[in-house]
């Protein structure tokens, strides 16, 4: 009888030993995947949102700034960088102001200014007078000296590429001091000239 007893409670224990051991061993399996594979999943997570935010201040910078090309009679020519919406006061600051030489009443400082833009401050030799400048507009006369490429491509057989050289031309060489000195810009020649010799003028 106590044989029988003993045999029994020593198969109990080795169940219940087998049981736990099963059980405990089951549990730690489930934990370690679950652990891994969040730490996993919460790393690349990380990952791509440090790489969205070293990205964002690049693109809003590109967003909300542009290029300007200031030459002429400032202090310090060449490309400035100034926000998106600047006028034409802000990108001549950002070159350091007028040259000692600017003809400051020439240009117009509250217009605006748009990315690649070349902004040219003309000198006090080579920039109108203002009461001129009135008389010359109202004869319907274009002032081939300090005409932008828009007021020159009004001129009869003058396209944009022309009105380029025009400008180059002066930039390079200086004023115009007649208007038959447009005959020197390349492409323009004598009957070319005949076109517009009534409609311009050097003043």
């Amino acid at each position: 009888m106590k044989k029988s007893i003993f045999k029994i409670a020593c198969l109990i224990t080795a169940c219940l030993l087998l049981c736990c051991g099963c059980g405990d061993k089951g549990a730690e399996i489930l934990i370690g995947e679950a652990d891994g594979t969040e730490t996993a999943d919460s790393a690349e997570a990380g990952a791509a949102e440090a790489s969205e935010g070293t990205k964002q201040p690049e693109a809003a910078r590109q967003d909300t700034t542009i290029r300007v090309y200031v030459c002429g009679a400032v202090v310090n020519p060449g490309v400035v960088e100034i926000p998106q919406g600047s006028r034409v006061e802000d990108a001549l600051k950002a070159a350091g102001g007028f040259g000692a030489d600017a003809g400051q009443e020439a240009v117009n400082l509250a217009d605006w200014v748009s990315d690649g833009q070349k902004l040219y401050f003309p000198t006090a030799d080579e920039a109108p007078e203002e009461g001129q400048t009135q008389a010359d507009a109202a004869a319907g006369l274009i002032n081939i000296n300090t005409a932008d490429e828009a007021a020159l491509c009004t001129l009869p057989g003058i396209g944009e590429s022309r009105a380029r050289d025009i400008i180059a031309y002066r930039e390079a060489n200086g004023r115009f001091e007649s208007c038959e000195d447009i005959m020197k810009v390349s492409g323009i020649k004598t009957a070319a000239y005949e076109k517009i010799r009534d409609k311009i003028t050097v003043k």
